[in-house]
């Protein structure tokens, strides 16, 4: 299998895609691959350091109000189209996939007019406009969430599930809580706004720790590598109770979250993934700031089923996230009736199941 794989901008776009490069790699190990990604994008300093060869081109996204700089944007749009036809020839791939992003634009789209069988993810449960540009000229789109199939063409839908999700599910974890000077018979409620912290999670954890350091379940703290000191400020005459751990950053989370009993957090296509890979019960605190309030859609997808709580951040607090963490951390068999029904929403090989896709496009 010659694959070349294009997404970027946000580590959303891209670990779908690194997952999937591991599956192929995993079920194929002869496979040739060639990322694209955009210069200044994420993706242009994570995909190098795992290996994977990779091609840079320059792009950027449109403004939503009118704007001359989406003439420059529709200038190297066309650029970069042109610079991905002479990759596409170079490098002759027998499938390329797009994982979003402005970057899966040009590369898609120019394989597209190549006549090269063409694939693309979509995460989300509101589809992206790179995405919705792309579904009029790709062979299959492979998604997650229904709430996307009546916005895409339904003859080449294709569920899937996200890739990163068997990432997860294949994790066999050997850490345990001593590691942070916490009991392993204890439920843990994880609280995590994302590797760079949320402001306003922060705050009502914050302001919640005085009644959490009375509970008798553990809670760790995730406020983000920025936010760690200014967090500790505000907590400098609060005494921190032994169940209860702050960390700025926790490098090796995939083996954390199977021993989570439960997870405080944004709702993001990829946490969503590994969430219910994990079958973990959530407290979903969706972003305000995304486009087209996509967040509250993904997380509405698993209160649905009962595998989620929410908090809106216009509603949150020490007050609310204390009653919600109180509410799930308390009651048994509410935590293993949501675990079960997160567990159902995850896809164990999803990774697989795209690349069933691909493998598909390939014979065709």
């Amino acid at each position: 299998m010659r694959l070349m794989v294009s997404g970027g901008g946000t580590g959303g776009h891209i670990y779908p895609a690194l997952a999937l490069i591991k599956a192929l790699k995993k079920r194929e190990p002869d496979s040739a691959v060639m990322y694209v990604g955009s210069e200044r994008g994420l993706e242009s300093s994570i995909v190098p350091a795992k290996g994977i060869p990779f091609q840079a081109t320059r792009i950027q996204g449109f403004k939503r109000s009118l704007s001359l700089e989406n003439f420059k944007t529709i200038y190297l749009f066309l650029k970069s189209v042109h610079a991905a036809k002479k990759m596409i020839r170079q490098f002759k791939p027998d499938v390329v996939v797009g994982t979003g992003g402005y970057v899966s634009g040009a590369v898609v789209y120019a394989a597209a007019r190549l006549h090269v069988p063409t694939l693309i993810h979509e995460q989300n449960s509101v589809v992206g406009i790179t995405n919705r540009f792309l579904s009029r000229y790709v062979d299959r789109i492979a998604y997650v969430f229904d709430a996307a199939l009546d916005q895409l063409p339904a003859t080449k839908m294709v569920k899937t599930g996200n890739p990163r999700a068997q990432e997860a599910a294949e994790i066999v974890s050997h850490f345990s809580w001593h590691e942070y000077g916490l009991k392993d018979d204890v439920p843990t409620l994880l609280i995590f706004g994302g590797s760079q912290g949320a402001l306003k999670i922060n705050a009502a954890t914050v302001a919640a720790i005085p009644e959490f350091n009375q509970r008798q379940y553990q809670v760790v703290f995730v406020t983000g590598q920025k936010r760690y000191d200014g967090v500790m400020a505000e907590l400098k005459d609060v005494q921190v109770a032994d169940n209860v751990v702050i960390k700025p950053y926790i490098s090796n989370m995939p083996e954390v979250l199977p021993k989570v009993a439960a997870i405080v957090g944004r709702a993001g296509a990829t946490s969503l993934a590994e969430i219910t890979a994990d079958g973990i019960p959530s407290i979903l605190i969706p972003s305000p700031y995304v486009t087209a309030n996509h967040q509250m859609k993904n997380a509405q997808s698993l209160a649905t089923v009962g595998a989620a709580e929410i908090i809106t951040e216009e509603n949150l607090s020490g007050t609310t996230l204390l009653s919600k963490a109180d509410q799930l951390m308390k009651d048994d068999a509410l935590r293993q009736d949501m675990a079960a029904a997160s567990k159902q929403l995850g896809v164990p090989d999803a990774a697989d199941r795209v690349l069933d896709v691909v493998e598909s496009l390939k014979q065709n």
